[in-house]
Order: C-alpha cells, then sequence, then structure tokens
C-alpha cells in the first residue's frame, strides 16, 4: 500500500471498504432469504425479515447512524409489531396509537382496548428486546393514520419488560413451535420524538406533521415481503414436487398388465396427471419469483430518486401474487402428500412439516382474498383510466386493447376462436383476453350494483366475487407471460425444449381449471388430448427436473425424496431411532399394565 501512487491509494480507500459491503449486504441477504425460505425457523427469523429492512428502509439519515449498528450487532434484537387481536389485513383498522407530547418531545404508546393488543409477531413473545411498532399518529389533535415508531421492549442488559410492556407468547399453534410469536400490550409507553421512523413522514418538534410523498411508503416492508412469499411458494412447491416425483420412481405399485412386474406409480398416468402440472407450476413460479426480486429492486431504486409512479403497480402485484402463489403452492404441498399414500402421512417425508410450515402465508402479511380485492383495486382504477382513452403501461397495459376487442355481454353469442395449443403466444393471448374479459365484467357488475341506487361501498362488497375473479385471471395471466418470455434466455436447445413442455402444460392445465372462463371468450381449444401427450413427454425428464431444484437431503429432511432413493432401508431405520424405540424401562408392564377389570388408574 505504501508503494501506491496517491490516485492508486484513493481507488484502493474506495474500492475494499465498497467490496466489503458488498459482501456483508450480499450475506444479510442471503441470510434473510434462508430465513423466509424456510431453511431456519429460529427466533432471529423476524429480525432478520421484517425488523432490519424496516430500520433500512424508513430510517433518516440520523436514524440510521443510530440504529443500524445496534441492529446489525445484535445489541437490538428486533420484531415487527403490527397485527392486533382484532385487526390483521386491514390495516387502517389498526388501533394502538401513539399520541405526541410537545411539552416532553416523545411520544405516548397506548393500546387502548383489548383488541388493539399486538398479537402474533415472531421474536416477540421471549426474544426480541426492541420493535418497529405500527400505531395510529395523533399529534395537534389529528390522526394522521399509521406510522412506524422504534420502541424499547426490554432492559438490553437484564432482558425484563420495561415499565408499561405487558409482552408474552401466544401458546401453541399448528407449525413453528420453535417460534416464540407473542402478543404485546403497551400502557402509556414513552419514547423520544426522534424514535419514530421518518424518512418520508415527520413529525417537527412543536408537533408540526409533514405527510409522505405516499401513504403507501409506510407499507414498504409489507411490500418486500409479499415480493419474498412469491418466491418461497416457488421454493416450498419445489421442495414437495421433488420428494413425491422421487418417491413416486422408487414406490411400485399394482399392475397395469395381469402378471407383470409392478410398475413404478410415477408411471400411472393419473400420478402424472398430480405431480407434473405442479412441477410446471414450481418452475413457473420460481420465474416469477425472480421477476418479483428485481421490479422491487428497481422501483425501490426509483422511490430512493423520489420517483414514486410505479408504487402503485408494485403494490398490487405484490398483493395479488402473494395470493395467487400461496393458495396454489398450499393446495398443492397436500396433493403431493396425498400422491406417497400412507407414508406421506409420515413425518419422515418431510411433506406434513412443509405443510405446515407454509400454510400460514395464506393469512400473514395480508390475508389472500382481502389481497386480492386490493389488487382488484388497482385493476379497476386502470380499468376506468383505460376507457377514458389514457394509455396504461406495466402489466396492466394489456387494458388499453379492451375497445379494439370489446367482449359481447352474452358469451353464447360470442364466436368461437381457433387457437393454436401448441403456440405459447397464442396461450399468452388467451390468457390476456380472459383477464381484461373478467375485470370488465367485475366494473359491469359494480356499475350495475349503482344503478340500483346502492353506494359505492355496497356496490363494491356485492361484486367481490366477481373481483377476486378477475384479480386471479390477472395473476395467473401475469405468471403464463412471465413463464413464455423466460424461455427466450434458455440458450440449450435440449433444455428448451423440456422447459418449454413444461410451460405448455402449465397453461393447458390452467384452461383445463378455468375452462368456462376462457369459454366465455371465445377461445375453443381441444386440450385434454394434448395435456395427456404432454404427461408422457415429460415422464422421462421428471426426475431430472426435480433433481434441477438441486436441493441436498440435509435441506429436504425427507427419507421419501431422498436423493440415492434407498427409501424402504431408510424408512425402516428412522422408525427404530423414534424415541419411543430407544428407551425400554423393563419393568414399564409391572408398573402400568394390569390384569382383570384394572385397565385404567386415575393416577395414570
Amino acid at each position: 500500500y505504501k508503494l501506491f501512487s496517491k490516485t492508486e491509494k484513493s481507488l484502493v480507500s474506495f474500492i475494499v471498504p465498497t467490496f466489503l459491503l458488498i459482501i456483508v449486504f450480499t450475506n444479510c441477504v442471503c441470510t434473510m432469504l434462508d430465513m423466509i425460505m424456510g431453511h431456519h425457523h429460529e427466533a432471529l427469523g423476524l429480525h432478520y425479515v421484517m425488523f432490519l429492512p424496516t430500520l433500512y428502509s424508513q430510517c433518516d439519515r440520523e436514524q440510521s447512524k443510530k440504529w443500524l449498528p445496534l441492529a446489525t450487532s445484535f445489541q437490538a434484537l428486533g420484531t415487527y409489531a403490527q397485527t392486533e387481536l382484532g385487526h390483521g389485513t386491514h390495516l387502517r383498522g389498526l388501533e394502538t396509537t401513539a399520541t405526541y407530547d410537545p411539552s416532553t418531545q416523545e411520544f405516548v404508546l397506548n393500546s387502548p382496548t383489548i383488541t388493539s393488543i399486538k398479537w402474533w409477531p415472531g421474536a416477540l413473545g421471549k426474544t426480541s428486546n426492541h420493535a418497529v411498532v405500527l400505531a395510529q399518529l395523533y399529534t395537534q389533535g389529528k390522526c394522521h393514520g399509521l406510522h412506524a415508531f422504534i420502541v424499547q421492549l426490554r432492559d438490553m442488559d437484564t432482558h425484563i419488560p420495561l415499565p408499561g410492556i405487558d409482552v408474552g407468547d401466544i401458546g401453541p399453534k399448528f407449525g413453528f413451535s420453535e417460534v416464540d410469536n407473542g402478543f404485546l400490550k403497551l400502557d402509556n409507553v414513552r419514547i423520544p420524538r426522534e424514535n419514530m421512523l421518518m424518512k418520508y413522514a415527520k413529525v417537527e418538534p412543536d408537533g408540526s406533521y409533514l405527510k409522505p410523498p405516499s401513504a403507501k411508503l409506510t407499507y414498504g416492508t409489507m411490500v418486500f415481503i409479499r415480493s419474498l412469499i412469491v418466491g418461497q411458494s416457488a421454493f416450498s412447491l419445489a421442495k414437495a414436487c421433488t420428494i413425491a416425483i422421487r418417491y413416486s420412481t422408487v414406490r411400485h405399485q399394482s399392475e397395469i398388465r395381469s402378471g407383470e412386474p409392478e410398475p413404478q406409480i410415477l408411471d400411472y398416468q393419473t400420478q402424472q396427471y398430480k405431480l407434473f402440472p405442479l412441477l410446471a407450476t414450481a418452475y413457473a413460479f420460481t420465474f416469477v419469483g425472480q421477476y418479483m426480486s428485481q421490479i422491487y429492486h428497481r422501483i425501490t431504486g426509483d422511490i430512493n430518486q423520489g420517483d414514486f409512479n410505479e408504487l402503485p403497480e408494485l403494490h398490487a402485484l405484490s398483493a395479488g401474487l402473494k395470493a395467487f402463489t400461496t393458495w396454489t403452492t398450499n393446495s398443492g404441498i397436500e396433493v403431493c402428500r396425498m400422491s406417497c399414500g400412507g407414508h406421506g402421512y409420515s413425518c419422515s417425508s418431510a411433506l406434513p412439516d412443509i405443510y405446515a410450515e407454509f400454510t400460514p402465508t395464506c393469512t400473514y402479511e395480508g390475508e389472500n382474498t382481502v389481497m386480492m380485492l386490493q389488487t382488484a383495486r388497482y385493476l379497476l382504477k386502470s380499468y376506468k383510466q383505460a376507457k377514458a382513452g389514457q394509455q396504461l403501461s406495466g402489466i396492466v397495459s394489456y387494458l388499453n386493447e379492451m375497445e379494439q376487442r370489446q367482449v359481447q355481454a352474452h358469451p353464447a353469442s360470442a364466436r368461437p376462436t381457433v387457437v393454436d395449443i401448441n403456440d405459447l403466444s397464442n396461450l399468452v393471448e388467451c390468457y390476456k383476453q380472459r383477464a381484461a374479459t373478467l375485470v370488465d365484467l367485475a366494473a359491469r357488475s359494480i356499475q350495475q350494483e349503482l344503478q340500483k341506487r346502492r353506494s359505492q361501498e355496497d356496490a363494491w362488497n356485492n361484486s367481490a366475487i366477481d373481483l377476486v375473479r378477475a384479480s386471479d385471471a390477472h395473476c395467473h395471466f401475469v405468471v403464463v407471460k412471465l413463464f413464455t418470455e423466460k424461455l427466450s434466455e434458455i440458450g440449450d436447445t435440449a433444455i428448451h425444449a423440456v422447459v418449454s413442455n413444461l410451460a405448455l402444460l402449465y397453461a393447458l392445465h390452467g384452461i383445463t381449471q378455468s375452462s368456462g372462463d376462457f369459454l366465455q371468450v371465445g377461445c375453443m381449444l381441444q386440450i385434454s388430448v394434448r395435456i395427456k401427450e404432454l404427461l408422457c413427454q415429460l415422464r422421462p425428464n421428471a426426475v431430472a427436473l426435480v433433481d434441477a431444484f438441486d436441493f441436498h437431503d440435509k435441506k429436504l429432511k425427507s427419507v421419501l425424496g431422498r436423493y440415492d432413493g434407498n427409501v424402504y432401508e431408510n424408512l425402516f431405520d428412522w422408525a427404530r431411532r423414534s424415541p419411543l424405540n430407544v428407551f425400554v424401562d423393563e419393568n414399564y408392564f409391572k408398573k402400568h399394565v394390569f390384569s382383570g377389570n384394572e385397565l385404567f388408574r386415575p393416577d395414570l
């Protein structure tokens, strides 16, 4: 270093810290993804995936200097306290209050009702000593809606809860037994003014309020988590498919032809029909998860530059795709479990654990039906803009084409359209037409309700089923579109052919599942035979396709899904190692088994 010139020293002084920062940031992101993807469920999960990202995204410069070193060094162990006992997805209904006191320049936080007690945050019960608390901000006699506050919960040395803090664990759950989900009741807890996260909104010392450029910025962490959940859906479904497909090549059952050896159960068309569309879905969701990560970071970069134009689309897309992917994956894991027969019910398969750990995604970070309705609100707003002649951009730009191909109100009179079922671009067009049609039908439903002199709110509620269908169709279109576009990035001809078959199967299977909608838009498709052909074509590559997910046996934790296929030997060994078989008390029967009528003892 002493031999470097002044310019070289300047470059080294810049490059080395920057390189180290990149390593640290990459490690942090990988750890966050590792947590959210289910590799770890220890109590620090929420610290990584919600507390730290909130500090990074919503602290101003001075707050970052104070809180980020404390959080990254684990002196401040944090969680994210949003959900309450009586309110979850409806964030505007949260009741926790933060009232500014200008005489002391402090916020006073309270849980004014039983339903306002914070409920469910992970790591709250026993682990965290700090929390980002979402509360209704009151200053100068006015409520300014939800804002985020950093609240210390426990003494950083003794870990004893501070005065006014009533905190504990909420008890056993369906899964995640090792995570201390907790409750938090606040009673006149005072925090400094500087503990309100003030990158976008601000309260001055005198109590004056400066509003943020967009109210949705408060929910930035939620958008981040929902984007990650899309990737988690792909990850969990890929694990389930890996186990089920590998086991389906080990398990032999019945006879196809009398007198011949029992075939692998993956040779049965019914087994293929259960699993191959789910395998295709896992690939589709993997690509969508990558897209969500890219678009989140791009739009977040724009936001940091003061451009908030694409924030509404990001909010709507993350909400809808979170619901769409988790609903599909949740039911898909159960199909994988059942396709493994009786052994799938055993914890040795890992499938019960995968299901129990994944299923809460359908309700946390936003209950799925409400998420779909949030996406519908954005779709209806975009629909009105398109009808008014405004040119839309982004993922909803297809609504610009409504006037050119307006579907008739009565589907029976719609003219059948001949579609090449082997052309993915044709199928993408079908999904696009279906989405546009269902958005249009939802808008018409609301209009009809308004003509009956319903209020806007009642018209919305009375059209909610149509709105959810429209959002589902929109999300389905997005997934098919992104899957198709991803194929252009695959250079290897053989791999391209196999993944193209997966994309085709995903698109065609989706049409069969919603055939009524596609008939409504005039797409008359003969796809049943083609799906059966695709099942046969994918059969030779099924194991290779799940091997491509590259799950190590230590991560998969499944006897049925072992890479080497030695299922039965290891299943027997797994059972032998059960705690009930490890310890044998020779006096057990003398103590606890009785003859005659002495079958039950009240002291046992």
